[in-house]
Order: structure tokens, then sequence, then C-alpha cells
């Protein structure tokens, strides 16, 4: 979880993105525009090739390949949650530091807990008391509102609303535009699918899809 977390926290670059696709594109803009320096990637297909701004980013190593970190802290550049889920897992037993990127129009209450590794996007929010676990993302234009808290490596998705008081648990995908009314709670390992509207809690391992959501 965000806060009282044992893992490394870092909290300054340089900054190595473990994975070159498009997410980590994202990550790694957020992070220029945030002065962040950038070390490089690992990636299992070394032509990826992140380009931020016009200049590349060097390709260091495989995916799982830590040890290619070295001193730098390091962020999961990766959308696909049980993948990341097994790289967080890697990133323990390695205990490599790992730095928590804002996009710079995002906005965090200084109420708000964010975890070691959390993404937020562009023109996000994560308001008063929110807590945010380690490795989740929070992604473009998606609100956490007051008081909610939201598990380790799960991924709020482009434009859904959680309502004050929602939990999520671990490893849970909010879809694209989904809505959580206020005090919800969804379990780890759900799914919410795009555009549904969450009226009552979901319980573990769950898809929910559709208004309101069943």
């Amino acid at each position: 979880m965000a806060l009282g977390s044992t893992r490394p926290f870092a909290t300054s670059g340089p900054l190595v993105l473990i994975a070159g696709g498009r997410h980590a594109l994202i990550v790694a803009e957020a992070a220029q525009m945030s002065n962040l320096e950038l070390g490089g990637y690992l990636d299992d297909n070394p032509e990826s090739g992140i380009r931020v701004i016009g200049s590349p980013v060097s390709w260091l190593g495989p995916l799982r390949e830590y040890d290619r970190i070295g001193e730098a802290a390091c962020h999961i550049g990766l959308g696909d949650l049980p993948i990341r889920r097994e790289v967080i897992d890697g990133l323990d037993e390695s205990g490599h530091g790992v730095l928590t990127v804002v996009h710079p129009s995002a906005f965090v209450s200084p109420s708000a807990g964010l975890g070691a590794g959390v993404f937020v996007g562009a023109q996000a929010v994560v308001n008063s008391r929110a807590v945010v676990g380690d490795h989740s993302i929070v992604n473009t234009g998606a609100i956490v509102e007051h008081d909610c808290t939201i598990g380790e490596n799960t991924h709020i998705a482009p434009g859904s609303v959680m309502g004050g008081g929602v939990t999520v648990g671990h490893d849970t995908l909010i879809g694209l535009g989904a809505k959580l009314l206020p005090h919800v709670k969804v379990g780890d390992g759900c799914t919410v699918a795009a555009g549904a509207v969450v009226v009552h809690d979901v319980p573990d391992g769950k898809t929910v899809r559709g208004v309101p959501a069943r």
C-alpha cells in the first residue's frame, strides 16, 4: 500500500523504465516534463525505441535483467497488470529503488498518499486523503476522489471516476470511463469494464460491466 511501504522509494532520477512500449512512452514524457533524467529502458525488444521529444532513450537490456539498472531508480512502464505483477515481485527481490512519476498537469492533494512506483497521468486528480498503492496507475484524466484507497498494482484507466470513499483492491483494472459511486468496494483481481457504472460492491476476482454494472 502507499503509506508505510517497506519498498525502496526513490524520489529523484536518473530513471530507468522497465519496458519500452506505449505506456512507457507516456511515463517517459511525463518524467521528462518533470525534469527527471532518463537513464534508459529495459525491454525484450531492443527495437521498441522510446523517443522523447525527438531524443532516443537508450536500450539497456532485456526486461527482467534488473542488474542493468545499476544505481538508478526505476519505474514499471507496462500496462498489462499480470506482467506488472511478475516484474514487481522481481524488483522486490532485487532491492532496486522505484520512482513515482506524476505528470506536471496532474493534481495530487498534499494530504493524499502515493506509494512507490505510482504513475499519475496528465490531467488526473488524486484528491484529499486518497491513498494510491505501490506501482498503481492513475491514468490520463482519471479522478480519484477524497478518502479513496487503491491497492497495489491497480490501473485506474483514462477518464474513469471514483467517488469519495471508494476502495479498490490489488491487481484490479478500472476500465476507460468507468464510474464508481461513493463508498463502493471493488476487490482484488477484478475488472470493471469500460463505461460501467458500479453501484454495489464487487467481490474479489469478478468482472462487471454495464449500467448499472453486473
